[in-house]
């Protein structure tokens, strides 16, 4: 139980500390800076999932020689289905944004936000469920 509580505690932290950092730094953060700093999220995420995820997928599935890839290719295509049909039916803002996409909604950026985030987690936290299964 103990690892568990860790393994939930470590993303909550890291996650925390991250947006605490440009929460501070919020007024002084020109748009360079913040197209660095979205890019450098981008780049960590891809390449956990890559290294942390994919991978790990292709080998545990080694027994099926040529086809290792084939479970892992097939959860990533239904992962990117799956954030398109969402695109499509949340209202959600993009950064440096005013107006909304998807459909019409009387949700505020804070809410939004908070929806965004929630979306982002569910499949983080399968990860983690599948780590420390």
């Amino acid at each position: 139980m103990k690892e568990v509580i860790q393994g939930i505690l470590i993303p909550f932290l890291g996650t925390s500390l991250g947006a605490m950092c440009v929460l501070f730094m919020k007024k002084n953060l020109s748009i360079l800076v913040q197209r660095i700093l979205t890019g450098f999220a981008a780049g960590v995420m891809v390449a956990a999932s890559i290294w942390s995820l994919l991978i790990p997928a292709m080998e545990q599935s080694g027994a099926m020689g040529k086809l290792a890839f084939l479970p892992a290719a097939i959860g990533f295509g239904i992962g990117i289905l799956f954030l398109l049909v969402l695109d499509h039916v949340i209202p959600h803002l993009h950064m440096n944004s005013k107006k909304p996409e998807g459909p019409n909604s009387k949700l505020h950026k804070t809410s939004m936000m908070v929806l965004a985030v929630t979306l982002h987690n569910f499949p983080e936290g399968m990860a983690v469920g599948v780590v420390y299964r």
